[in-house]
Parts: C-alpha cells; structure tokens; sequence
C-alpha cells in the first residue's frame, strides 16, 4: 500500500507539461467541392508513419513530441499539399482544419484524348500511343509529356508501347500477339477510368505487378470506389471522330451493402479531317458490387467498346505535293456515296469477377477472374490475277511516266465501279464455266478468347513494412484468318494461290469456290498458357524508404494450323511448343533528405519473353518458329532529384536503358515485280505478297535526362517548363532475314544499322506553359512546344550485306563504294517542329449540379510540316535497283509519311449531379 501511495504521488509531483507533452494533430481532407476524399495519403516527414484519410476525409497523427513538422497531403490525380506546423508543449489537441486538394488544369480541362486511330496502322508504321496518357498525375514531367507533348506522339524515355503495362483488377490489357495495349477496348469510357488507383512511372516498382519499362497504370473497377453521382457530357472535335456522347451513373453504397456504377458513350463522325475516314464506336461499362460485410465483397464488371472504322493510307511526298496532306487513297465513290477499302470492325467485351476480402487488421486478398471475347477485323482489297487496284501504286504515279499530274488527279482514288465491271467482264472462261472474282474485299480476323486469374495480397508485417504477392494465370486461343467479305457482284472467290501456280492455298479442300463469309488463304490457331508470380516489399525508414520487386514466369506458345498448304510440310496440325522461362528483379531507393527533397533511385534488370508475332515467323503457312528467337534482356537505371514544395516544384532525372539479344519482324506488304519501266507484271497480285523482315540479337540503347519545374507565380498563377533530352539508338549490327509465304525463310547477312535511331517519337522534346487559375472556378493556359530528333523507321533488308554484295560473284557491284553505300542507306531525320497549344475552361455550381466546359486547341498556327511517322519501303533491296531509284528526280519507292493534322481542337461540356 505504501509502495502504490509513493507512486502515486511521485506522479502527482511530476510538471503538468509532462502530461501536454504529446499532442494529437487531426485534420479533414476535402476537394475543391467540399466533398470528402477518402484514402488520401498523408506523409509525416519526421516518422515512418503514413496514414490514409478515412471515409469522410479524417486523419490524425497521435503521440506527436513538440517541435516543428511537415505533411505532405495526396492523392492520385490530385495537386498535392504541403503543410508546416508546429506543436507546442502545452497542445493536447491541434486542428489543422480543411486540407482542400485540388485537381490539376489538365486534369480540369478534360482535353485527355487517345486517338483510336493510332492503333489502325498495318503498314509498317511505329506510331504508337503510350500509358503516359493514362498515368499522368500529380509529376508535372508526366502532365505535360501526355497532355502537351504527347498530341504530337512523343514517348518519354522512347519506350514503345509494348513495354507498358494497364491492368483491370489486375488483369493485364496487353495483346498476346505482339504485346502491345489496345486502348480501344475501352474507348470511350473517360468516366470510369479517369483516376487510376495506382501509377507506377517507367521502371517504379508497383504493387500490384512487376511491370515493365514504361510504367504500370492499374484500375480498379470496384462499384463503391465511384463517386456517387450522375455525369453527362458531350464533346465537339476534329480528330479521329467529331462527335463523343457520354452519361455515367454511381449509386454509392446502399445501407444493405450493394452498389451500382453503368457508364455508356458513343463517338461518331461521318468524315473526319482525313478524307474518306468515318467512325462509329459506342462504349458500355458496368459494375455491380455486393458487401457482405466490412471484410468481404464480390464485384461484377463488364465493359466493351464495339467500333466501326475507316483508316487513312500513308503516301509519298510526291503524292501528298499533288494531292495535298488530307488525301486518303483507301476511299472510292460508289452510288454515290464515300466507300473506304480499309475498315475495321473490333468488338471484344471483358467480364470480370472480383472477390475482396480483408484478413485480420492489415492483411488484404483479391482474386479476380475474366473472360474476354470478341472480333477484330481489317478489312482491304484482294486481287486474283488482276492489276493493283490501289491508286498511289507505283506505276500510277506521275514519277512512273504512263500518268501526267492531271490524269492522276482524275483516277485518285479507288475506282469501285470498275472493280464490279471487271468481275462482270471476267465472269466467264473461254469454256464457259465461271471464272469467280478478280477483285474482292475480305478481312483479315483475329477471334481471341483470353481466361485470366489474377490474385493480390498484400499486408503489413509491422507499421513501416509491407508485403505484396501477386499471381497470375492466363489462357489464350486465338483464332486467325482470312474471309471473303465482299465478292464485289461476283459468284465465288477461288481460294488459289496466284503466286504458286494457282495452287489450292488448302490442299486437303479440294472446293476451291469461296463465298462471303468463308475463310480463304489462310486459317489457324495460336495458344499460350502463362504463370506469373511478383513479390514486392516496401519498408520506410525516418530517412530512408527501400522497395524491392522480383517475378518469374514461364509460358507455353503452340500454333495449330487448319489449312495445308502446298510449300509447307508443317503447315497444318500442331506444331512444336515453344516455352520461354523469365525472372527479373527492381529496387526503388529513396532518401528523404528532409519532407520538401528527395534523391531517388529506381533499378530493373530482367528477361522478356518474345511475342507470338516474334516466335512464329510467318504462322499464316507454318508452324516454323523464327530461327534465333530468344527472351530479350532488359537492364534500366535512372537516379532523380525531386524538390515538392508548396511554391516550387522540380524533377530532374537521368536515365539508361539496355536492351539486348532483342528480335524484331516487321510484316508488310511489298512488290515483287520488276519496276523497271514498261515492264509487265508477272505476279498476278503485284504489289500484295506478305513479307516478313527479322532482325535477331538487337541491342538498344536509350539515355537521357528528363526535367520539369513547376512554379507558382501567384496562388492563381504559375509556371510550367519541361525538357527532355534523349538519345535512343541501335548499338549493334544485328542479324537479318526474310521470309515471305511463297519464297520461304532467307538469309540476308548482317543489317548495318549501328548507331541507327529508334523511330516512332521524337527524341528531344520541350515544353513551357502558363497557367491561370482563377479562384472563380475558370481556368486559362498556354504551352509553347519544339520537338527535334524525328526519324524514319528504316527496312534493315535495305541496310543489309546483300544489298550491296552480287550473289552472283560474291563481290561489290560496280560502283557500290563506301560513300555510294552511304548515301543509298543514310536514316533519314526530320526538320525540327514548333507547336502552340492552348486551353480554357469554367465550372458552375448551381446548388448540387455542377456545370463545366472546356476548350483544348492544339498545334493552333496550323503546321502541317510535321512528319508524325513513316517508313521506308522494302522494296529496293538490291544495289543496281536502290542506285537507280535514288538517283531519279523522284524515286519510285520514296517513304511513305504520315503528317501532323494541323490545328485540332476539343471542346467539352458536362453536367454533374
């Protein structure tokens, strides 16, 4: 009793600051509409301890010693904060108040627009749309890589598509066949993924998967994560389609646990800038969740975007300087009426289901499994012993000579009626018996049908640790062929192969006669079985915060062809499994040098496996796996300097990228006739014959620095600048060889292509902006914008020994000097271009409907000297031919380009209640 009485009254002795010491900071989180956010990420500088705001925006850090601290407030695809406080002794409990987060102007001004088209190219291209414009967030690099630069295709750190990952619940989006995203399968569907839940930048280790090179954007589709409101919107622009119709509805969470998310859209236009271009693509998403209880849901998801599209053709400067850069050669008339040879139709729905459930205090595990379905068909012109119907082909052209400009004008594009004549004339033989069509349209289709099951869990082994595991399976059978379309008036197609003596393209069917709706030249099958495993950690120190990622995964590939055809042994049944085993590793370092200033430290090194377009070399007629085909090797660093403060923003970064022992095939269609001048052709498909060109044991390399600033002039206005200096090039002279259906697998030597530049972006790239926020709820910015470093996509079978070398003699032919070959093999660089962007916009609050609208106009002086793309053509692939090509006034096989569309504009107006 004694001992307990002394205790107690040693405490009672004690200074009453003693009890004050520790003190209870709380705030509430809000956006700019006074609604709560919840799990906004609030970092105390001066602990280990991250919390997340709750349901009605609510933090609190407990326990805090007297002193001076800073927070940094944020969520994704919101303006973070900073705050600095102090605590004092005689505080118990301090309010910070409201910490109102805001939405950046690019995220305001609605201008995000991937354009569907990017993805249409079949003719060599490397244009390619990037993850950037998903994943841009709070970084002002990123905002103004996707919203500025990016309008005029540059990728940050040059990284293609292929090496960037969007996941679904974890269901990764990326295509089996050559690995890149299809952003159309979701088109239209702004609202439901406006925000994703997690964006790793470039090599950042993510949670939810190990990720690639450039960056992991994951969406989670759970009904309750949605804002509870209705959405309508209409947009007005000039791009891939002029009109886009939106509505979207959440329902929140009902107090007996379910909740409902639907969101639809259409995008149309009856022709857009290009001519002959017409759209119509409708988008329909819907999740519906059940809770069973605080620790356990289940969601349904279904989204999908049936298009309709016509595409664009790129053409040759000599065509674009008599026609103009808004000439299209794929349309014709016919009734009256615009009618595009190259339409595609792709529909491929996605059904998911979802199980969330939370273990213990910290622990979470997600299984989600899917089914995607559907079509994707390109559809083009099909000749049988006919001349090329295309009008910008060769012979065609005013440089050939049988043309003058004026006739050329006149036949300009497809001549539709005189492809139904001709399969009326030659309806017959000589013997009376029908012939079958010349000319015909068909399409080449892809059925996939895609089961995924994907599983993360994730936990906290102490405060300051946490532990995430992902697995991942997926199924794939892929259905490919060719079908007759559009007999153009005629009874039958015949299913021959004009190139080998009009041999049946399947032996076993001896019915050659092919109707609409029936495959024809060639029908097989693809299947892959994938396993995944990631393991990543992240443990954060007072100073110090490490993440480290590693995965593994193996994959079977198997083609099984229905057709037999008459070259190829092995060209029906299953052929050999092709497996391809991967591992790798990341690490993120950061060291927080206090809570404005960091140096961070990302790594990777690690294997991917080839493609199923890399593996089988040409599976329309075989089962042969390309010779040499291995896993690339992927080794990238970068090291960065990040300063957030309240006034200043900046990142400055440096980067290298290694990749080895890639294997690149590009398949195009090429001539294999004689161009010489009067010549007549001998194939009956001029100008159609598939070739496949294979480069094995590539090494890349990309380096650069990457910087931007931020800075708040005033609290309404502020400054953007942003550079990007790269330097992405080839750094070896790889194997090459070519392989066509009819002539078999070639090889072509070496391709001398080191110190070649990767295409499809430019390589340097700088932006500068203003803008104006005003506390009214308008907005108003500006962005000037230079790009240098364009450059053609090259053929490497133009680059190669046998370019140069006569088969014949083992020798240089006459004449092939080292500068001749220089000049004949020279990547050719674009000028350097200057674009001005702007965009304004104003919200309206009308007690609980908001109205908003805005306007984004990019390249307003109206360049179109802008080359976006362009390849050169494979078709001059031996000396005395390329010599004399280049050597004309105006070549016959120049590259074919596409150009900037000039002043675009996008202008937005929604209502939200």
């Amino acid at each position: 009793m004694i001992k307990k009485l002394s205790l107690l009254s040693l405490f009672t002795l004690l200074p009453a600051s003693f009890y004050f010491a520790q003190t209870t900071v709380y705030a509430y989180v809000k956006d700019q509409a006074g609604n709560p956010i919840e799990n906004a990420e609030i970092d105390l500088g001066q602990s280990t301890e991250k919390v997340k705001a709750d349901k009605i925006g609510y933090f609190q850090f407990v326990d805090l010693q007297p002193g001076h601290y800073l927070i940094t407030v944020s969520k994704e695809t919101l303006e973070s904060k900073i705050i600095e406080f102090d605590v004092t002794a005689e505080e118990k409990r301090k309010d910070l108040g409201v910490v109102k987060l805001t939405q950046p102007l690019t995220v305001n001004a609605g201008v995000m627009l991937i354009d569907d088209a990017m993805n249409d190219s079949d003719e060599g291209g490397s244009m390619q749309p990037t993850v950037g414009l998903l994943s841009a967030g709070r970084d002002v690099f990123q905002n103004v890589s996707a919203f500025e630069l990016g309008a005029y295709w540059f990728r940050p750190r040059g990284i293609e598509n292929r090496f960037e990952d969007v996941l679904f619940n974890g269901v990764s989006m990326s295509k089996n066949d050559d690995g890149r995203i299809d952003f159309g399968n979701w088109g239209g569907l702004n609202d439901v993924t406006r925000y994703p839940y997690e964006s790793a930048d470039n090599i950042t280790p993510s949670e939810y998967s190990f990720g690639n090179l450039g960056g992991v954007v994951y969406y989670n589709t759970r009904a309750s994560s949605y804002r509870k409101q209705t959405s309508l919107a209409y947009s007005f622009t000039n791009r891939s389609y002029l009109h886009r119709a939106m509505a979207t509805y959440s329902s929140g969470l009902s107090k007996n646990g379910w909740a409902f998310t639907f969101s639809a859209s259409r995008r149309w236009a009856d022709e857009g800038t290009i001519e002959g271009t017409y759209s119509d693509a409708y988008g329909y998403f819907g999740a519906i969740e059940k809770q069973f209880s605080s620790r356990h849901a289940i969601n349904l998801t279904a989204f999908g975007s049936p298009t309709y599209r016509a595409s664009n053709a790129p053409n040759t400067q000599e065509v674009y300087d008599i026609m103009g850069k808004d000439y299209n050669s794929y349309w014709g008339w016919q009734d009256g009426e615009k009618r595009n040879s190259r339409i595609r139709k792709v529909f491929e729905p996605m059904f998911m289901i979802t199980d969330y459930l939370k273990l213990g205090k910290s622990s979470n595990w997600n299984n989600t499994i899917s089914y995607q379905t559907g079509r994707d068909g390109r559809g083009r012109l099909d000749w049988f012993h006919a001349a090329d119907p295309n009008p910008t082909y060769y012979r065609k052209l005013p440089s050939y000579g049988l043309n003058s400009v004026e006739e050329f004008r006149a036949q300009s594009q497809i001549d539709w009626e005189s492809l139904y004549q001709a399969n009326y004339i030659n309806r017959f033989n000589m013997d009376g018996s029908e012939r079958g069509a010349i000319y015909t349209v068909v399409e080449d289709v892809n059925k996939d049908q895609t089961i995924n099951f994907a599983s993360h869990f994730d936990t906290k082994l102490q405060s300051n640790w946490k532990l995430n595991l992902n697995f991942n399976y997926q199924n794939l059978k892929s259905d490919n062929f060719r079908e007759v379309k559009d007999l153009l008036g005629a009874s039958f197609a015949n299913n021959l192969n004009a190139f080998g003596n009009d041999q049946p393209y399947d032996l076993d069917n001896p019915d050659t006669a092919v109707r609409e709706g029936d495959r024809t030249q060639y029908s097989y099958d693809l299947a892959k079985n994938q396993y995944s495993f990631n393991a990543s950690t992240e443990v954060d120190f007072a100073k110090w915060n490490v993440v480290g990622s590693v995965f593994t995964s193996y994959a079977e590939s198997q083609r099984d062809g229905k057709f037999r055809h008459h070259a190829y042994a092995d060209s029906k049944g299953k052929g050999e499994l092709f497996t391809s085993l991967d591992a790798g590793l990341k690490g993120k370092l950061t060291y927080k040098i206090n809570g404005k200033n960091f140096i961070v430290y990302n790594g990777a090194f690690f294997s991917l496996a080839p493609t199923l377009n890399e593996i089988f070399i040409s599976p329309r007629v075989t089962n042969r796996i390309t010779p040499e085909v291995d896993n690339q090797i992927i080794n990238s660093n970068d090291l960065s300097y990040i300063l957030r403060g309240q006034v200043l923003k900046i990142r400055l970064s440096a980067y290298l990228t290694n990749i080895s022992n890639a294997t690149e095939i590009s398949r195009y269609y090429a001539d294999l006739t004689d161009s010489t001048p009067g010549s007549t052709p001998t194939g009956s498909n001029n100008g159609d014959a598939l070739i496949a060109e294979v480069l094995t044991g590539v090494d890349k390399t990309y380096k650069g620095l990457e910087l931007g600033v931020e800075v708040k002039i005033t609290p309404a206005l502020s400054a953007t600048a942003v550079a990007s200096y790269g330097d992405y090039e080839y750094t070896n002279n790889p194997n090459v060889a070519s392989f066509s259906d009819d002539f078999g697998y070639e090889k072509r030597g070496t391709a001398s292509i080191k110190n070649y530049k990767v295409a499809g972006t430019p390589q340097k790239a700088y932006s500068a902006g203003l803008r104006y926020n005003s506390p009214k709820y308008w907005w108003l910015g500006a962005s000037a914008n230079y790009l240098q470093d364009q450059y053609l996509d090259f053929s490497a079978l133009n680059k190669s020994t046998n370019l140069y070398i006569n088969p014949i003699t083992g020798d240089n032919y006459p004449g092939a000097t080292p500068e001749t070959i220089a000049r004949l093999t020279a990547q050719r660089k674009f000028d350097d271009q200057f674009m001005l962007n702007a965009n304004a916009g104003k919200s309206f609050r009308f007690g609980d409907y908001r109205l908003g609208v805005s306007l984004s106009v990019n390249n307003i002086l109206n360049n179109r000297e802008y080359v976006t793309g362009g390849f050169e053509q494979g078709r001059a692939v031996n000396f005395p031919e390329a010599l004399a090509d280049a050597n004309r006034e105006t070549p016959y096989f120049s590259p074919k380009l596409w150009y900037d569309r000039g002043t675009t504009f996008f202008a937005n107006v929604y209502l939200r209640f």
